[in-house]
């Protein structure tokens, strides 16, 4: 009887290179694909959100027209005098009157005679120049 024979079989050290080389290259290559689709649902997410905001823009932008107009006729001179008629209030007398420019330091007006006579050494309302 004979022995049977066994076969002895030497690894190539070249295959086991090129199948580490191979694998390494398909996980490249699905790694990569695994990016894009992230980066791509990612940009999809971002779409939504951005839309989203749009709305809200344009939605808050309605809101301040709104508010603007309602700023506006709770300003308005009508409504103010009617208002104020409904409060007791009436129209000022003239003597009750003052122009703005009256008390404009610098200006032509009472401020400017006033701030003119203290530079003088004047009192105010006074005409004349105090002795120093």
């Amino acid at each position: 009887m004979t022995k049977p024979q066994r076969l002895y079989r030497d690894h190539d050290p070249r295959v086991r290179r090129l199948l580490a080389r191979a694998l390494g290259c398909a996980a490249l290559v699905v790694l990569s694909a695994l990016a894009a689709a992230g980066a791509r649902v990612q940009q999809v997410h971002l779409a939504y959100r951005l839309d989203a905001l749009h709305g809200e823009h344009d939605r808050l932008g309605g809101v301040i027209r709104q508010l603007e107009i309602e700023v506006a006729t709770l300003r308005s001179p009508g409504r103010l005098d009617s208002r104020a008629r409904q409060l007791g209030m009436t129209s000022p007398a003239q003597d009750q009157i003052r122009l703005a420019r009256e008390y404009v330091p610098g200006g032509t007006g009472l401020a400017a005679d006033l701030s003119l006579r203290a530079d003088a050494g004047g009192t105010p309302g006074s005409r004349t120049r105090r002795a120093p």
